[in-house]
């Protein structure tokens, strides 16, 4: 049977699908370089958390996948699998909804300052209702940066509660986002300036990241909200952490970070006006059962010399390894 390397368990719904027809390896750790010794004879390796380089890769003699139970690839070097034709099997769509409720959840949260004022109350500071930081969503503007899949369900949503919505995103024609009834901007900078929420939804590359730093964060208003429940380093930490210490913004919503798990250290935990989850925003049982089973039928499928159609690399399958596979 073949070998299938898993950094940590994958919803029941995946792990069905897996349990019968391979051989499973639960590590706990995704760290490639400390799983060297499981990897170097696997024919699958599924990440869920960590990452896995090019010399890990180079070093896995017989892996014919790499699956991410999501659609974020930046922890996978996905030109080294390429080169070595193994296909990155992704699972797009899967957790569009959960993610778009979580950024709203993190929106309302912030805009109402709830964790606030609930460790406020807690603590018998029943006065703290009157600290008027709380504000009405209805006819502000929201910035979305980003205008995929996730980026679309949450633009739905806060219209639907009675937000503008404005759009940055250079990859996507402004007839697009203006025909599905939003305003395109074509400067993030602008946006900014205008937004009373801005919420990231694009993807971290050499481009994107750190596109949120010091300069920016000065540009936006003093009472918006930033929510990102993207990837951390596209906003610099250092940065909105000194920004939201001296009230140059409002608060802030965040699901992701620059390395994860966060800290017990973090400075984050020190603030009042930013509120943290553990990078949780697709971790509902139904995101959490679609992405499971996506990655496992595209492991089984690429073990069983089929080509699956979620892959993040599709060029692979020009590699001579498939170019007889159809």
């Amino acid at each position: 049977m073949k070998k299938v390397v898993i950094s940590h368990r994958l919803y029941e719904d995946g792990m069905k699908l897996l349990e019968g027809n391979v051989d499973i390896k639960i590590t706990n750790n995704g760290n490639a370089e400390e799983i060297e010794s499981d990897l170097v004879d696997a024919d699958a390796f599924i990440i869920r958390i960590g990452h896995i380089d090019r010399k890990s890769i180079m070093k896995a003699r017989n892996l014919k996948v790499i699956a991410r139970p999501g659609v974020g690839v930046d922890n996978v070097d996905i030109d080294a699998a390429t080169e070595k034709g193994i296909p990155v099997v992704i699972a797009p769509g899967a957790n569009t909804r959960s993610v778009a409720e979580h950024t709203l959840g993190l929106i309302f949260a912030a805009s109402k300052d709830i964790v606030h004022s609930d460790f406020e109350m807690r603590n018998g500071n029943f006065g703290i209702r009157s600290s008027y930081k709380a504000f009405e969503l209805l006819g502000k503007t929201l910035g979305l940066v980003g205008f995929g899949n996730i980026g679309r369900e949450v633009a739905k949503l806060c219209q639907n509660i009675g937000m503008k919505v404005v759009v940055f995103d250079p990859f996507v024609k402004s007839e697009i986002i203006e025909e599905s009834g939003y305003k395109y901007e074509d400067r993030l900078e602008k946006l900014l300036q205008k937004s009373d929420v801005v919420s990231i939804h694009v993807p971290l590359t050499g481009e994107t990241r750190g596109m949120i730093g010091k300069k920016e964060l000065n540009i936006m208003k003093s009472d918006s909200v930033i929510i990102n429940c993207s990837r951390g380093g596209i906003v610099n930490e250092n940065d909105l952490i000194e920004a939201l210490r001296n009230n140059v913004i409002h608060s802030a919503g965040l699901d992701v970070f620059s390395n994860e798990p966060l800290s017990k250290e973090s400075p984050f935990f020190k603030l009042k006006n930013v509120i943290v989850t553990p990078h949780m925003a697709a971790q509902t049982k139904e995101a959490a059962a679609a992405m499971a089973t996506m990655a496992a039928k595209g492991v089984l499928d690429i073990l069983d010399n089929k080509k699956y159609e979620y892959v993040a690399n599709k060029e692979v399958y020009n590699h001579p390894k498939w170019r007889n596979i159809h």
